[in-house]
């Protein structure tokens, strides 16, 4: 692991896994719980691998408070096929969906929709490039739901409360979900790729109210209902079981970490580390999202001109940096700082700003 102790990695997904899970995931890998072969080789049907499926709903509904009347459903496709799913369960001929505008991801989602019925913007940021979260929204009559993504990982803003609508309300909470404490029952819909807070890449988690999934359309494809999921406790076809393994153990580190109010204040302090150093840098570093819709899972900023921000990050990989480039679709530095990059990552890119800053300035 020595290589591991000087590579910090502030990827934006597939992202930093606790050290601890990894370890204890290599000591099981081979041999699962002498049981003679791996968590990867056991049948979904099996009694083992059934026990680590539930125990890993079971955790999150404890960490979450999540109510009897919601299903928790493990799915493949990522957070995308959801963006079409949503709407093929939901949205029938002759009604419409709102959608929040915040980022690239709530266009994709929304753009999915229109495929499937009508669609319009409840509110949206997109004239400002993204940079802050709108706190005024439109909700017309007759819509079937509104759909929010609760933090935006390519511009960097995040909810910081959540709205209250008349309709139902679906959030993507894939790059901040289990980062701080919720109250599920806003939401009749919560989903999430697995990649940034939850374990590997390769499960969705959708956290759905019973009562409106028993609103779902019938005529879609067996595969494609929520309904068939939540029947068969997400076994209707063989699921991801090694993600799914992980996801649990992700669920049992935050358990020992002190649970979503300590992983909030480490979160917290964590990005404070980062920003101050953008705060009191008159302008060497500029971030993108105005104060108070900064992310505490994706901090965005700009160097002076491009050419400086090319040394910075080259001079970063060389110091052990790994994932500092913005979105390729907007360029800049990112640092995502998910629950399982550590403080001293944060502490030692803050001071590796601080250096740059004081060598290039």
């Amino acid at each position: 692991m020595s290589n591991r102790q000087t590579t910090y990695n502030f990827n934006a997904g597939p992202s930093a896994l606790p050290t601890v899970v990894l370890e204890r995931a290599q000591e099981q890998l081979v041999n699962f719980e002498g049981n003679g072969m791996s968590i990867m080789e056991m049948s979904h049907r099996g009694k083992v691998y059934e026990a680590v499926h539930n125990a890993a709903i079971e955790r999150l509904r404890k960490l979450y408070n999540i109510p009897a009347d919601y299903d928790v459903l493990f799915l493949q496709g990522g957070a995308s096929l959801q963006f079409s799913m949503i709407p093929m369960n939901f949205l029938a001929e002759g009604e419409k969906a709102g959608y929040i505008m915040t980022g690239s991801w709530s266009e994709k989602a929304c753009k999915e929709a229109t495929a499937e019925g009508a669609t319009y913007e409840v509110a949206s940021s997109k004239a400002d490039n993204y940079n802050y979260i709108p706190t005024t929204f439109d909700v017309q009559e007759g819509t079937r739901y509104v759909h929010m993504t609760t933090n935006n990982t390519i511009f960097g803003t995040q909810f910081k409360s959540f709205p209250t609508f008349d309709v139902p309300l679906i959030a993507d909470m894939s790059s901040d979900i289990m980062s701080k404490p919720i109250d599920v029952t806003n939401f009749d819909m919560i989903y999430a790729g697995a990649q940034k807070n939850l374990g590997p890449s390769g499960v969705t988690v959708v956290i759905i109210k019973k009562d409106f999934l028993a609103t779902a359309k019938a005529e879609n494809p067996t595969v494609l209902k929520y309904e068939t999921h939540a029947k068969n406790n997400s076994l209707y076809h063989t699921p991801p079981t090694f993600g799914i393994y992980m996801l649990g153990e992700i669920l049992k580190w935050i358990e020992e970490q002190g649970g979503l109010t300590a992983i909030d204040q480490q979160n917290k302090d964590k990005a404070a580390l980062i920003y101050d150093v953008i705060d009191t840098s008159e302008g060497f570093y500029v971030g993108h999202a105005t104060k108070e819709s900064r992310s505490l899972m994706n901090i965005t900023f700009r160097l002076q001109d491009e050419a400086l921000e090319k040394q910075f990050l080259t001079e970063a990989a060389e110091a052990g940096f790994v994932g500092l480039n913005g979105h390729r679709s907007v360029g800049g530095c990112r640092a995502s700082t998910y629950n399982a990059v550590p403080v001293a990552a944060c502490q030692a890119l803050a001071d590796f700003m601080k250096a740059f800053m004081k060598k290039h300035n």
